[in-house]
């Protein structure tokens, strides 16, 4: 069973309502389908549910077991700008920006269904930039108690692989934070090693990546994941994780007996921490377009409830898979 045929089956066993508001996009409405056809949860779609309907008969889909929420007519828009309001007034929101937003930004009036409880998790970003998904699930859900930092990753599952957990990493920061301290290193390490135990398997091996391994390079760079490695382990001392490694090292056995002898990571990790914005993006795409990989992300932790990301270039498919992923977090979530 593939990856995500797991995640899809996990998320089957106790169905969640994730919504996806960015239904003016027909890669949202074929996801949307298919999820409702493999039963993988109930899906709240955004929009006017007329044009909905068009698009899903242009479409040639079945749409029929969507909830379609307009938030035009919607009897919950007057408490949801309420309690926009309220959350956001010290920050100089009004009641009439409040409404402005909610009738005008379907990810808004998504993540306040959140809120509310009346959805479990949301997904979009098909048609947005992570800023826009974001927004509104740090000002509207805050993030979760003891979080340091709100990052994300991707779930990579590569076909015929194998390192890391037969072929499925987690690649994190990929889609969030730009240029990490040494300090929010080890903090993504901490969060990527727990989502890899939630939505993986249950031994996170975590490479603090670099262009150096223990110490073959002096760069100001490179100081920078060493930091990061002394940190994670003061401060998560149950952690498995090691660095600074080169990437080879971090993944081939061979390599790793040569390069880092003696490691608990070398050679066997399948969760990788990238030292900053630039190399985590081109890294999961050179491997997504190259290596042929299903990348689902980028995934959003830290954040109270479920709200993920996706890449602007995702397939429909791949819309099915994140949402598989939300639904199991939204499960672990309680």
């Amino acid at each position: 069973m593939s990856y995500i045929d797991t995640i899809k089956a996990r998320a089957k066993r106790d169905k969640k309502t994730i919504v996806l508001p960015e239904t003016k996009d027909k890669r949202t409405l074929l996801a949307a389908a298919r999820i409702l056809e493999e039963n993988i949860a109930r899906v709240i779609l955004i929009g006017n549910e007329e044009k909905i309907m068009d698009g899903a008969g242009w479409l040639e889909i079945d749409l029929e077991h969507a909830i379609i929420v307009d938030p035009v007519s919607s009897p919950k828009l007057d408490e949801y700008t309420e309690m926009l309001y309220e959350l956001r007034k010290n920050k100089g929101m009004t009641m009439e920006k409040a409404r402005e937003l909610l009738l005008g930004d379907g990810l808004f009036y998504g993540v306040m269904m959140v809120k509310a409880g009346e959805a479990d998790g949301m997904v979009a970003g098909a048609c947005h930039a992570t800023s826009d998904t974001l927004r509104p699930a740090l000002q509207i859900l805050k993030t979760a108690p003891g979080t340091k930092l709100v990052s994300a990753f991707f779930v990579m599952s590569v076909p015929d692989c194998q390192y890391g957990e037969k072929g499925t990493f987690v690649f994190a920061d990929c889609g969030l934070n730009q240029d990490p301290t040494s300090e929010e290193l080890a903090a993504i390490a901490a969060s990527s090693a727990e989502s890899f135990k939630a939505l993986v398997g249950p031994t996170p091996r975590i490479a603090m990546l670099s262009h150096s391994t223990k110490g073959s390079a002096k760069h100001a760079l490179v100081d920078k994941v060493t930091e990061a490695t002394h940190i994670a382990h003061e401060q998560y001392p149950d952690l498995v994780l090691d660095g600074e490694l080169q990437l080879d090292a971090a993944l081939v056995e061979s390599v790793a007996k040569s390069k880092a002898k003696g490691s608990p990571v070398a050679g066997k990790a399948n969760v990788l921490v990238f030292p900053n914005l630039d190399a985590g993006n081109i890294g999961y795409k050179l491997v997504q377009r190259l290596g042929k990989a299903e990348a689902y992300g980028p995934i959003l932790q830290g954040i109270a409830k479920p709200v993920n990301d996706l890449s602007r270039g995702c397939s429909w498919e791949d819309i099915v898979g994140v949402v598989a992923i939300t639904a199991v977090q939204a499960q672990l979530n309680g």
